[in-house]
């Protein structure tokens, strides 16, 4: 799936937000998927921020800012890595 992932991201996306928890069960897939994916992303887009958030309890989600300032985001509770990666496609289609 890194292979999907990792590619230059559309100019009209600005900065991706993760937001995860630690140890919960929930956000098992997004650790996966970061360790697996965050350094083939980062190396096609060297200067895209891209912001992991870490605290304790909350639910894992993604947010994508767009031009203007508009914002998406996706819950990835309980997903896999290949589901992380599927919502992060989604969220670099909207426009």
């Amino acid at each position: 799936m890194a292979s999907a992932v990792a590619r230059r991201f559309p100019e009209f996306v600005r900065e991706l937000r993760i937001h995860l928890c630690q140890r919960s069960g929930a956000s098992q897939g997004v650790r996966n998927f970061i360790e697996q994916n965050y350094v083939p992303i980062k190396k096609q887009n060297p200067k895209f921020p891209i912001l992991i958030r870490e605290c304790s309890g909350i639910e894992p989600k993604m947010y994508a800012r767009y031009e203007r300032g508009r914002e998406a985001q996706v819950s990835l509770s309980n997903m896999s890595s290949e589901q992380v990666a599927k919502a992060l496609e989604s969220l670099l289609k909207k426009s």
